[in-house]
């Protein structure tokens, strides 16, 4: 089973035109802080000493960041004024290389602080995001708005193929150019103004969003009075829920946590229908209950000032204006893809539907009572009753053989040393910001130090949803920097003293992610502004969704699925109805994803003056979802709007990115299967034509290097089932 929706891909925090990813930051109207013995002492001033400039969790306060952005927005202001106001006519090296040079010290608080505040926030970090989200969307604006700059880039590019440049530096001063128009770098003055007005907004707005999505998430957990209603839960997730409650101070009681997504783990568990309801209802009201974390307001305000600065930059709509600088290039081109796959998806859902509403049939007959309509908070829990009528296993039977550790060190850095040579070490002596944080150091093939890799497998109430990498330090080697990446997860922790045993799927996810890592890890460029994954964001997935492939390779799986008391392996029987079932719920899993990739759409495809208000913004939900095909009743999409974060985030009219990267990885699964899988030939191509190429070359052509041709659909409507019979 892929993993087209858990992940939300952390990209590269950056500033200036140098990565762009995360909002930057403006002190154009502030002077330099003081400097006072606090500030002397700030570690984010200067790169860490620890190796590979790993981040010293150790020395950095909260009350260090505010002062290393204002040092480190002013000085990245007066690097650029610099270069912009150079009496020296333009060069590669005075102004594209110097810009990349620049930012340093913002650079590195940011990476720091926006990678904790998603895995360990707490009130001090809200509000700084609070307090600067419009200044670093300021200071940003300062720079890509900058007209002198902008002449500087702009000269360069026009007599670009006179510069005598490598491919590489060819392509930055392309990237530059076009980062800077698409920025508005060619509006009057009065278009600049409204654009900065806007930015600044959205980003306040955004970071509000978000807070309003984690706040809900743990005040919507369900509180549960008696053991009796839990029946199903396994003894260790009663006794989890038990802990959850009482760390709220609600003894004798269980509280079933929240995750982001509109299902919730515990619905296919669950014998308790009444309290699968409870559950499912809690889940998909959030956000537009009218309380304190309603986002319905926020949505609609966000979309209208999205829409209103696509207009101002030339283009119909936001989806028009995200798109053309994706591999997509088009909204014609995702609608005609999403469209070509939701009948067949919808056609599948319904099938299984109808499997399910013959077990409840018989089975209430059976109980002589009446039966009972199919739900969407009984899907998974039938699902779960057919899967194991058709396939004689369920979850229950396989977690004992997918304990986290062993999962993550047999599984995927065995598969990691078979593919590409990796080796890893466990180190306990570098600082981590939370006790169950993970270091390995990772060695390449020729004993040579490649990363630092951080595991941060649990979920947490400070932690946002969802799984996703980071890059605390991006290669490049202009900087010299070698990277030090993380994984997150959100794998409920066990009570004290019990193994961590994983689902099937968040060992795929484990895999999922760790392909993400692989991706900055093998990074080779020379600039930082194409480090790692700064790439299309429907590109970005599919080097991750590659690497989920060797969860059940067999001889991966046979070196990581052992019995964790015993050791003994998985008995092939077992492995072989896990295999079998790959297919199953498919037409359940593309639809709700699918559902959410056409509502993105939906939403960000309407011009400035057909924007919902805030009161309708649940209404159009249901009209688009209805109108895109995807309304089937018991199946939701896997993100109502209100706490859709991935499209109030990075992935704005790009969710679709997830399924388009999946028709590029069933390809490239095919093309390892059809070379003998794995092998260090195979793994060392697939790096070298495109996991080390980061952003510095187009993204279809990387592919097309390691695969030979244009990438095609079939393999994918295969994988999934997807046929319309």
């Amino acid at each position: 089973m892929t993993r087209p929706i858990a992940c939300a891909l952390a990209l590269a925090i950056a500033t200036g035109l140098a990565g762009a990813a995360a909002p930057a930051a403006h002190a154009a109207d502030k002077k330099p802080a003081m400097s006072t013995p606090a500030t002397q002492n700030n570690p984010l001033f200067a790169d860490s000493p620890l190796p590979l400039k790993y981040p010293q969790f150790d020395r950095i306060k909260d009350s260090d960041f505010a002062p290393a952005f204002d040092r480190g927005m002013a000085d990245q202001l007066k690097e650029v004024e610099a270069i912009a106001n150079n009496p020296e006519p333009a060069t590669f090296e005075n102004t594209i290389v110097a810009m990349e040079k620049s930012g340093q010290i913002l650079n590195r608080s940011l990476a720091v602080f926006f990678n904790l505040s998603g895995a360990d926030t707490n009130d001090a970090r809200e509000k700084l995001q609070s307090d600067y989200a419009a200044k670093f969307s300021a200071h940003g604006d300062a720079i890509s708005l900058n007209p002198k700059l902008f002449a500087r880039i702009k000269s360069l590019y026009d007599r670009r193929s006179d510069l005598g440049l490598d491919a590489e530096g060819m392509r930055l001063v392309e990237r530059y150019y076009t980062d800077f128009v698409r920025s508005g770098a060619n509006l009057s003055e009065a278009q600049k103004a409204r654009v900065k007005a806007i930015n600044a907004e959205l980003a306040t707005l955004g970071t509000k969003f978000s807070q309003n999505v984690l706040g809900e998430v743990n005040a919507s957990a369900v509180v549960v009075d008696t053991k009796a209603e839990l029946a199903g839960l396994s003894d260790e997730q009663i006794s989890a829920a038990a802990e959850a409650a009482k760390a709220r101070k609600l003894e004798g009681k269980y509280v079933i946590a929240l995750l982001n997504t509109t299902g919730q783990p515990a619905l296919a568990q669950l014998e308790n229908r009444a309290l699968r309801e409870r559950l499912y209802k809690a889940s998909i009201v959030r956000g537009s209950r009218g309380n304190e974390f309603d986002n319905t307001g926020i949505v609609s305000q966000v979309l209208k000032l999205r829409a209103e600065r696509a207009k101002i930059m030339g283009y119909p709509h936001h989806a028009a204006y995200v798109l053309e600088d994706e591999t997509a290039r088009t909204a014609e081109a995702v609608n005609a893809m999403l469209g070509k796959l939701a009948p067949a998806a919808v056609a599948n859902a319904k099938r299984e539907a109808a499997d399910m509403q013959a077990v409840i049939d018989a089975e209430q007959k059976a109980k002589g009572e009446p039966s009972f309509k199919l739900e969407p908070w009984d899907w998974a829990f039938y699902a779960e009753k057919v899967r194991q009528a058709r396939y004689n296993f369920d979850e229950s039977q396989l977690k004992p053989y997918f304990e986290m550790k062993n999962v993550l060190e047999n599984g995927v850095f065995f598969a990691a040393n078979k593919l590409y040579g990796l080796t890893f070490k466990q180190r306990t002596d570098l600082p981590v910001y939370h006790p169950d944080v993970l270091v390995y150091d990772v060695f390449d093939a020729d004993g040579k130090q490649l990363s630092i890799f951080l595991a941060d497998m649990y979920a947490r109430p400070s932690k946002r949803g969802g799984a996703w990498m980071n890059e605390y330090v991006s290669q490049s080697k202009l900087t010299g920097n070698l990277p030090v990446v993380a994984n997150h997860l959100n794998i409920p922790k066990p009570p004290a003293g019990q193994p961590t045993l994983m689902t099937w799927d968040e060992v795929t996810t484990t895999f999922h992610e760790f392909g993400h890592a692989l991706h900055g890890m093998f990074s080779n460029v020379t600039y930082p502004r194409f480090s790692g994954t700064n790439v299309p964001r429907d590109f970005v997935e599919y080097p991750s969704q590659v690497n989920e492939m060797w969860a059940d390779w067999p001889e991966v799986l046979a070196n990581y699925a052992k019995h964790y008391q015993t050791g003994a392996p998985m008995p092939k029987e077992l492995l072989d109805k896990v295999l079998a079932a790959s297919k199953f719920n498919q037409g359940f899993a593309t639809t709700e994803y699918l559902g959410a990739a056409m509502l993105d759409q939906s939403f960000h495809q309407l011009p400035a003056d057909r924007i919902p208000e805030a009161k309708d913004v649940i209404a159009f939900e249901e009209a688009s979802l209805k109108a895109n095909g995807t309304d089937f009743y018991a199946v939701p999409p896997r993100y109502r709007t209100t706490y859709f974060s991935h499209i109030m985030g990075g992935y704005s009219a790009g969710y679709y990115a997830y399924i388009w990267s999946e028709v590029l990885d069933a390809e490239s699964v095919e093309w390892f299967k059809e070379n003998g899988g794995l092998s260090r030939k195979n793994g060392d191509w697939f790096r070298a034509k495109l996991l080390s190429r980061g952003g510095s070359e187009d993204a279809i052509s990387t592919f097309k290097q390691f695969r030979g041709r244009d990438p095609q659909i079939e393999p994918l409507l295969k994988r999934r089932g997807l046929t319309t019979k």
